[in-house]
């Protein structure tokens, strides 16, 4: 079966993904549809904090949130994604050390409730690993180049 996944090898040390993952106020700048941050819990990422934002173009935003269900600091996020309407997913990031300032980080994604659910893992796929392709394409580009002025 075909996993709606996507990974790329970075040019740095997991440390600069990670400290992107960390900054909760990062996530519409990686994040493809997340357009506007309203609140980022303190204490992000820990387990059960939550980042609110939004999605969609406005006028027609929706206000949703993310929640974190399970970390390991530095090298796993498993999140569940909120979409009024729309319903959840579930994206689990995690962050591999290569060696010598590379890594790879990976993000796999499927829907666990709403329309989304209904659709068959090799329908959602193509889709998903698009759109996770460019969540890390945006993701490597601010964790190699946001310290560099």
């Amino acid at each position: 079966m075909f996993r709606p996944e996507a990974s790329v090898v970075m040019p740095c040390a997991r440390e600069q993904v990670w400290a992107v993952l960390a900054d909760g106020w990062l996530y519409p700048l990686w994040v493809v549809g997340a357009t506007h941050m309203r609140a980022v819990d303190e204490g992000w990422p820990q387990v059960g904090t939550r980042l609110h934002h939004s999605a969609g173009i406005w006028p027609l935003q929706i206000s949703d949130d993310t929640e974190v269900l399970e970390v390991d600091p530095g090298s796993r996020l498993l999140l569940e994604a909120r979409a009024f309407v729309v319903g959840s997913a579930r994206v689990e990031i995690t962050v591999e050390p290569l060696g010598d300032d590379r890594c790879e980080v990976t993000m796999y994604e499927y829907a666990d409730s709403g329309p989304g659910w209904f659709v068959p893992t090799a329908l959602q796929a193509p889709a998903i690993h698009a759109r996770n392709t460019e969540c890390l394409s945006r993701l490597r580009d601010l964790a190699v180049n946001r310290h560099h002025g």
